[in-house]
Formats: structure tokens, sequence, C-alpha cells
């Protein structure tokens, strides 16, 4: 029996935490060659409760290090009256303790990237949602009475956010020179109010109300005046109008017999030598009823500050995908100091008879180019005459 126990136990090595028991007519015996920490060997108790067992059987047992899962296999053998007992025992708190130790370790490591992964995130994070705040901080500090502060722009590869704020500035820019515009716009009309207003008010004071000459030229006066109140008021409607892209009606317009039409027009408008210089054979996508506004407005302006005999040219033609029309006079023409200034609202050249008109001819046209996606350009030289040219897109606004 002695010797079966032995090669039991010799022919089965232990694994972790495990371990094989020999046990003879109830004492220890022989032990498997990997041992634990805890050696059941040494409890008297363990081996009182394995070390007899005349069945198969198996349980716990709990010891100082923890719990040992064991099951136990009596032995007998013919011939020899000794009884042996082989078991086998299972370190469950060790066992659990390894896992738990990797579990700590999985744990510790999964935190540390955690929070590597939430420090990173977070730079990040701040690096692209900067801008995002100096996009609200600049917002907050805009103000009706001052639109002069812009978003930083950094420098660097353009991405969604940089684009985001140049795009913000630009509105802005835009934002600002309609608000600019506008109070040069009121400031100026009310200017120009003011001096009729002014006017009519001091000559209604001293009217003698019993002198039917005084008040006949009074009347006159005022109705004077007034007409030229109205003309300004319908002048500064007609330029606020034309500023509106909306209110266009766009259509295609055959160039060629557009300007023919004009022409017919033209002629019209005062006694001048008019010339049909060029005919552009395109269509052309805009709004007729404003491009003749502007060309007529154009003439008109042509008209005053040219002699009877004087030369008027119209024409149109097509360049780089662009339709350009003309107005051409042999008047005095414009100094080149003054060509900026002439589209500037209440203007008035300073060559030639001063037109009575309230300045607004020039801006009007400009802002109907502008609202077609196009532009007005002069070209003169004093005393030679000068030329507006309308330029633009065929595709439309």
């Amino acid at each position: 029996m002695d010797e079966i126990l032995r090669s039991v136990i010799a022919a089965n090595p232990a694994r972790p935490n495990e371990t094989f028991l020999g046990y003879l007519d109830g004492r220890f015996r022989w032990e498997s060659r990997r041992q634990s920490t805890v050696l059941p060997r040494e409890d008297d108790r363990f081996t009182a409760l394995v070390g007899s067992l005349t069945t198969t059987s198996r349980g716990s047992y709990e010891t100082a290090a923890g719990e040992i899962r064991w099951a136990a296999l009596p032995v007998d053998l013919a011939g020899d009256p000794r009884r042996g007992v082989i078991v086998v025992g299972y370190f469950t708190e060790q066992e659990r303790a390894f896992a738990n130790e990797a579990a700590r370790l999985m744990l510790l490591v999964g935190f540390g990237t955690a929070l590597l992964a939430a420090g990173a995130a977070y730079l990040v994070a701040g690096r692209i949602l900067r801008p995002l705040a100096d996009v609200a901080a600049t917002a907050r500090t805009i103000t009706g009475t001052d639109l002069s502060r812009r978003v930083p722009q950094r420098d660097g590869p353009t991405d969604e956010i940089a684009a985001l704020a140049g795009t913000l500035n630009a509105m802005l820019d835009r934002v600002q020179s309609g608000a600019q515009s506008q109070r040069r716009f009121v400031d100026d009309a009310g200017h120009e109010l003011r001096t009729p207003i002014t006017i009519v008010r001091g000559h209604l004071d001293v009217v003698d109300p019993n002198d039917p000459a005084d008040v006949r030229e009074t009347v006159e006066l005022v109705d004077d005046e007034l007409d030229r109140m109205n003309r300004l008021v319908s002048d500064m409607l007609s330029l606020t109008r034309a500023e509106q892209p909306s209110l266009l009606q766009i259509e295609t317009v055959d160039a060629a017999t557009f300007t023919r039409d004009l022409f017919g027009k033209l002629t019209r408008l005062a006694e001048r030598d008019w010339q049909l210089e060029a005919v552009a054979a395109v269509r052309v996508r805009m709004d007729r009823q404003r491009i003749t506004q502007a060309v007529v407005a154009l003439a008109d302006n042509a008209t005053r500050y040219t002699r009877t005999d004087g030369r008027i040219a119209l024409g149109s033609e097509l360049e780089d995908g662009r339709l350009r029309l003309w107005v051409a006079d042999d008047g005095p023409g414009v100094d080149p100091a003054e060509r900026a200034r002439v589209f500037r609202r209440f203007a008035r050249g300073e060559y030639g008879p001063r037109s009575e008109g309230a300045g607004l001819g020039l801006s009007i046209v400009e802002a109907i180019a502008t609202s077609h996606g196009g532009r007005v350009l002069l070209e003169s030289t004093p005393g030679h005459g000068a030329t507006f040219t309308l330029e633009l897109p065929v595709e439309g606004p």
C-alpha cells in the first residue's frame, strides 16, 4: 500500500496552488514535490478529517491562509491490511490572490491610461475650442457703436475653425462698412434736407401776409424747395432699392437688342450728337429695368456736362466673360483726384456747370452695378471728356 501511495503521488505532478497527499492508516505519508506556503500535512485537524476516510469524499477546509478545496479517494489492496487515502487539495485563496493581483494591475493600468487620455483630450480640446472661445469673447465686445473688434487669426494650416474666424471677420467687415455707410448717409441726408427746411422756415417767418407780391414770391420759393426735397427723397429711395439685390427681377436679355433699344431712348434726352459705337452679340442675365435706369442716369449726367453740339456715345461689348456697357462724352471730364469722390453720395463734380440734382445719381448707378455682381469704371482726362462703363457678369448676379 505504501508503494501504491508513493507511485500515485510521483505520477501526478502538482500544478501551482495544488498539492497531492498520501495518508496511510490515518497518518500522513507522502506529499507532491510542488508545495504551497500552506502545509496541510502539519495540520492535525486536516489529517484527522481526511486520513481515515473509507469512501470517496470532497469538501472545503479553512486554514490560516484561507480555504482549501479537497477531494479524497480511499485505496484498498488485497493481502495488505493497511488502508490508504489519496487527497488532492486546491488552494483557492492563493489562486484568487493571483487573479486579484492581475485585476488590480489591470485596473491601475486602465486608470492610468484613462487619466493620460483625459489629460491629452483636455489639452487637445482646449487648443481646438480656444478659437471658438475667442469668437465668443469677440462677439460679446461688439456693440452697436463699436464694430472694430475682430477675431484673432493664428498663422498655420487653415482648418474649419480658422475658416470660421475668417468668415466671421469678413462678415464683421461688411457689417461695419454698412453701418458706417448708413451713418454717413443719414448725416448727409440730414444735412441736405436741413438746408431747404431752413430756407423755407426763414422766408415764412418774414413774409408779409398783407403784401400779395411778397406772398406770391415766398410761395414760389417754398414750392421750388419742396420740389428739390421731393427729388432728394426720390433719389434716396432709388438708392435704397438699388442696394438690395433681393429686389432684382433677373431675366435673360439679348444684349444687342437691349443696347439698340437703349440708344433709341437716350436720343430723346437732349439735342446731342448721339452715336452707337458697338453692339455685343450675347445673352446676359440681369434686371433690365435697373440696368436701363443706370445707363439712362449716366447718359443724363453726360447731357448736363456737354454742349448742344457735343458728342455722346453708347456701346456694348463682351470681354473676358463680362458685358461692358459704356457711355462716353466729350465734356470737361473728371479730374483724377475726384474720380473716387464722384461716386460718393451727395457729391458733385467740380468741372462744368453745377448739377441741380442731389448728387446721388452716380451712387445709384454704382449700387445697381454692385447688386448685379459688377462694377462701374471711370476713364477720363480733364478737358477731353469722360467714359463711364458698367461691367456686368454674363451669368448674372
